[in-house]
C-alpha cells in the first residue's frame, strides 16, 4: 500500500500549517520534510513523514522567564 500523498492544501486543511512562508521556514530551520516537486508548481509530502515530524515536535509552548523588576533609583 502506497503512503498517502499530501499537497499544500491538504496540509492547510489538516491544520498543519497556514501559509507557505511558515512552511518554507519549517523546511529550512525546523526539519520539516521537504517533500518532492512533481510538477512546476506541485509539491507532495508523504503523510507518514509529516505525521512523524509532528509527533517529534514538543507539544508545550516555551516558557518565557519573567523579567525581574529592578529597584527604583533613589
Amino acid at each position: 500500500m502506497l503512503p498517502t500523498q499530501l499537497r499544500f492544501r491538504d496540509l492547510k486543511a489538516r491544520g498543519v500549517v497556514s501559509n507557505w512562508v511558515t512552511l518554507n521556514s519549517w523546511i529550512q530551520n525546523e526539519g520539516f520534510p521537504p517533500g518532492r516537486l512533481v510538477g512546476p508548481n506541485t509539491r507532495l509530502w508523504d503523510e507518514p513523514e509529516v505525521v512523524a515530524w509532528l509527533k517529534a515536535r514538543p507539544s508545550a509552548r516555551k516558557v518565557t522567564p519573567a523579567r525581574r523588576n529592578e529597584p527604583a533609583a533613589a
